[in-house]
């Protein structure tokens, strides 16, 4: 029973571990981008610290998923089955890959927005409304990831 948690708990590291390193390298891409923008336009910090900080989100849809299993659903318990471990290594690998990409791939939606605004250009709401596209397949492994444990329970 305790490899059945063991299993588990490597889900939930990938989960958090993936979404937070994709985290982690979008706010740096976003951010690397900023300070080059902040060298030609010093008025738009607002625009650019907006900007840097959205890839960090897919980190907390690690942590999210690791609180629906421990918390909501509570299924984390040395008497868990086979099959609950095993899903929740997939959900884990799943919801950890998806978030990696998305904060990269947002970051640099993000750096372009930035350095377009620093080059003069009134496009901060436009870069908000398409650095949400890859935030939406973050969004949605984490609602396969609730569908998982949800199914897990009944």
């Amino acid at each position: 029973m305790e490899m059945n948690l063991l299993i588990a708990y490597i889900g939930i590291a990938v989960m958090i571990g993936l979404s937070g390193i994709g985290s982690a390298y979008g706010v740096t891409i976003a951010g690397n981008a900023a300070i080059g923008a902040l060298k030609k336009n010093d008025g738009a910090f607002g625009n650019f610290l907006v900007l840097t900080a959205l890839p960090g989100t897919q980190g907390l849809y690690g942590f999210a998923g690791y609180f629906m299993f421990q918390t909501i659903f509570g299924i984390l318990t040395p008497g868990m089955t086979a099959i609950q471990a095993a899903a929740i290594l997939g959900a884990g690998i799943a919801l950890g890959l998806v978030a990696l990409f998305s904060a990269i791939r947002q970051g640099q939606v993000c750096a372009n927005g930035i350095a377009a605004i620093g080059q003069g250009h009134d496009v901060f709401s436009n870069t908000l409304i398409l650095a949400v596209f890859p935030e939406l397949y973050a969004i949605v492994a984490l609602a396969a990831t609730f569908l998982i444990g949800s199914a897990l329970t009944a």
